[in-house]
């Protein structure tokens, strides 16, 4: 295996990028780090180029970063940049061939989050009430769309516990002109039968067209159901996994919990949830709006 420029510290760079810039999504920051990792190694073999992505992207898991849509976004882009035919090229011009696409690669998904809130601001209706939980850049990005298309709505923040990023998300909208509640997480059932919607966002869809999200998410779904209000999912096409859990135990403990938690799980609550398809609505993606159901199809185009 190549080692990458002694200069270069995944693992710092990967963690700067997020800490620098708060809009980041770990996926996002995990795909510009591989290509930096591609434009400082040269390579001998193909396999010395797999083992040295996989060896950045160990680097990067290693981290106290939230790692769901790290390891989707690492493997569509690995997927995605070797489907090229390196058929009589040098390994210099396979290295640039690589490099092309993978920056090709990087600019659709940095367009994600503006083609899904083209499609959600169409189910924003004048004078709406609408429940999101925490804070997602996605369905800011859509409800901050929506306001700058001069529709008037109220939004309902969960407050988030325990790092309280529902505040951040109110702040963020209210900026932007937007009339907002911060309420308890314990206060979903109650606000839920005022409410027209529910918006919210995911770190990864598995292949059932469930989604893993912030924990929570699962509590807020089979509330909307039982109230009878849609439930949409707001989420880019990179956070597409290949998992297909049953229930919350067959979560990866690394998407669960914190990296320097995961010796011992049993006295730390886990950070994401999974919500099963069966309470969602509609998901919002870069790829079209699609019932859960259209998931596992949508993942078999991504992998073929």
């Amino acid at each position: 295996m190549k080692e990458v420029n002694q200069q270069f510290d995944v693992a710092t760079n990967f963690v700067g990028m997020l800490e620098k810039d708060d809009n980041m999504s770990p996926g996002i920051a995990a795909i510009k780090t591989l290509l930096m990792v591609l434009e400082k190694t040269k390579f001998d073999t193909v396999q010395e180029f797999h083992s040295t992505i996989q060896a950045a992207v160990g680097a990067m898991r290693k981290t106290d970063k939230p790692m769901t849509s790290v390891v989707s976004g690492t493997e569509l882009f690995s997927r995605f940049i070797t489907l090229a035919k390196f058929d009589d090229k040098t390994m210099d011009e396979v290295r640039e061939i690589m490099l092309s696409r993978g920056k090709m690669f990087l600019e659709k998904l940095l367009e994600s989050r503006n083609v899904i809130a083209k499609q959600a601001i169409t189910f924003i209706s004048e004078g709406c009430r609408i429940l999101t939980h925490a804070r997602s850049r996605t369905v800011r990005e859509a409800l901050i769309l929506a306001a700058q298309n001069n529709k008037r709505f109220h939004v309902f923040v969960t407050h988030s516990a325990p790092d309280h990023h529902g505040e951040q998300m109110v702040s963020e909208l209210e900026k932007a002109g937007i009339d907002c509640t911060l309420i308890l997480d314990t206060a979903i059932g109650y606000v839920m039968e005022t409410v027209d919607m529910v918006l919210v966002g995911a770190e990864g869809v598995v292949e059932s067209g469930g989604i893993i999200n912030r924990i929570g998410t699962v509590t807020m779904a089979i509330c909307a159901r039982e109230m009878k209000k849609p439930f949409y999912a707001l989420v880019e096409s990179f956070k597409f996994c290949r998992l297909y859990p049953l229930n919350q135990r067959d979560l990866p403990n690394e998407y669960k919990y914190n990296q320097k938690n995961l010796k011992d799980t049993t006295k730390v609550h886990p950070m994401v949830d999974y919500t099963p398809p069966g309470y969602i609505t509609l998901l919002f993606t870069d790829l079209g709006i699609l019932a859960p159901s259209a998931v596992s199809d949508e993942l078999i185009k991504l992998y073929l």
